[in-house]
């Protein structure tokens, strides 16, 4: 049995090789601020994208995305507000969710929900 940590590691490792197949320019990993962190943070035709990145080995507690609350999403609002005062030069911001589902034998599953509001 695997922690939530390395689930979690091995999970952001992947996306930063989706992303990037995906045409997004890795700026950061786990960029953090006071208490506040964000996954993955690039950049893709003049946006900012800001990256919640959820990872689960099965559905069994129900989808990674699922497990998203009101509590993270403003983190990272926070967090996003701190990076873009600091990198003024971004005017564009975006915030995703990309959701990977690793169910032992089977490929991995990507679900990636752009533009996400909260």
């Amino acid at each position: 049995m695997t922690s939530n940590k390395t689930t979690g590691d091995k999970g952001e490792e992947l996306a930063a090789i989706y992303l990037q197949k995906n045409g997004y320019a890795i700026l950061e990993r786990n960029w953090r601020f006071k208490r506040w962190e964000v996954d993955i943070i690039a950049s893709k035709n003049k946006f900012l994208y800001f990256f919640e990145i959820k990872t689960r080995t099965s559905n069994r507690f129900g989808n990674p995305e699922e497990s998203i609350g009101r509590e993270k999403m403003n983190n990272l609002k926070n967090a996003a507000e701190e990076y873009q005062y600091l990198n003024p030069e971004w005017k564009y911001l975006q915030f995703n969710v990309l959701a990977i589902t690793m169910n032992y034998g089977e490929p991995i599953e990507y679900f990636l929900i752009e533009d996400v509001y909260f």
